[in-house]
């Protein structure tokens, strides 16, 4: 039998992991578990200079499984740069990130197996693989699949001109994402050290890159929620607001939407999913108690009007815009009322 090592990758799978020793050994064990172990998978995971025992644990994993798991050990740099670590490891046609404390689910990972080894097969060249991905609240006992059902078609080979309309609690996540390793690498992420949201970036700035994508209806991801400091809870995010603008502005900076995005469904998706990125900006910026917060604001809707007038009037104009950015303190208590009611219905932190 063929060592491991020497095995064609199909894919990788990037665990960034800090300080993870508690939840690695779920994450990892869903991915081999539900690839049975085959030689043709990897698992890339990357030690991002945790203090507990993650190190010691990555080391035992891949010890265990010489040739399927390695070990990738690295001074501490934030989420972003541990992703492209495991992306400069790679050795998989596919890469696809799990964090250390999600995990995949078995039956879905080997149907999302059988496919891409069929592209393999096949010589069909797939850019981006899409799959559903599922909020796990274990401490309620509950979960909310997010599914792109009614926006992609289905086992086919396909275009961006092809999709339909997304809604905005259907923005393709780094959860669902699973790029061709070459074009992600062409991509360049933008990846800045020591920032949360960085998944941002990851979702976003690849897409006019790929041209061909593939939809499979399975819910493959199980993104555990309700963490306290994750990142996602409110407080966290209030607290860390200076870098959702920072990621923001990378994302304005990424492109001219209407000059550099042929598509124009895909241009309209991601004025979509950068009026969001706004949005956030705007109703925390309204949740801070940080006095600086109003002009960090302020500020970005400059930039981004001087930058590119037709990606402002989109974002500042739109429904979500309009909403987001009511005057008056009455406004303001409207804005931060309709958050908390879109939290409920979909259910996002």
């Amino acid at each position: 039998m063929r060592n491991p090592s020497e095995q064609h990758k199909v894919i990788t799978f990037g665990i960034p992991s800090y300080n993870a020793e508690k939840d690695l050994d779920r994450c990892v064990l869903s991915i081999l578990e539900g690839s049975s172990f085959a030689p043709d998978i990897e698992v890339v995971i990357v030690d991002d200079g945790s203090s507990d025992g993650t190190a010691a644990k990555a080391d035992e994993w891949e010890a265990s499984y010489p040739g399927i798991v390695r070990a990738v050990h690295q001074e501490n740099g934030g989420h972003g740069i541990a992703v492209l670590s495991g992306l400069r490891e790679a050795r998989g046609t596919y890469y696809k990130v799990v964090d250390s404390d999600d995990w995949l689910d078995g039956a879905a990972l080997s149907a999302m197996l059988s496919i891409l080894r069929g592209f393999e097969e096949r010589d069909c060249r797939v850019d981006l693989f899409i799959s559903n991905y599922v909020y796990e609240k274990v401490h309620e006992g509950k979960r909310n699949v997010v599914s792109y059902r009614t926006v992609l078609p289905r086992k086919k080979v396909f275009g961006w001109d092809d999709i339909g309309h997304f809604r905005p609690d259907q923005n393709l996540l780094m959860h669902s994402l699973c790029y061709r390793t070459e074009v992600l690498r062409e991509a360049n992420l933008p990846m800045p050290p020591h920032t949360f949201y960085v998944d941002n970036i990851y979702a976003y700035v690849p897409l006019p890159l790929c041209r061909t994508l593939y939809y499979a209806d399975i819910d493959l991801y199980r993104y555990f929620i309700g963490r306290e400091g994750q990142s996602v809870n409110e407080a966290t995010m209030v607290k860390r607001l200076d870098q959702q603008f920072r990621i923001t502005r990378i994302m304005m900076n990424a492109y001219h939407l209407h000059r550099d995005v042929e598509s124009a469904r895909l241009r309209s998706y991601m004025e979509g999913y950068f009026a969001m990125m706004l949005a956030i900006c705007s109703v925390f910026s309204k949740l801070s108690d940080d006095p600086e917060a109003d002009g960090w604001l302020t500020d970005l809707w400059s930039e981004l009007k001087e930058y590119d007038e037709r990606m402002y009037r989109h974002a500042r104009y739109g429904v979500i815009g309009l909403f987001t950015n009511l005057p008056s303190r009455a406004g303001e208590k409207t804005t931060i009322g309709l958050y908390r009611l879109a939290s409920k219905i979909f259910k996002f932190n």
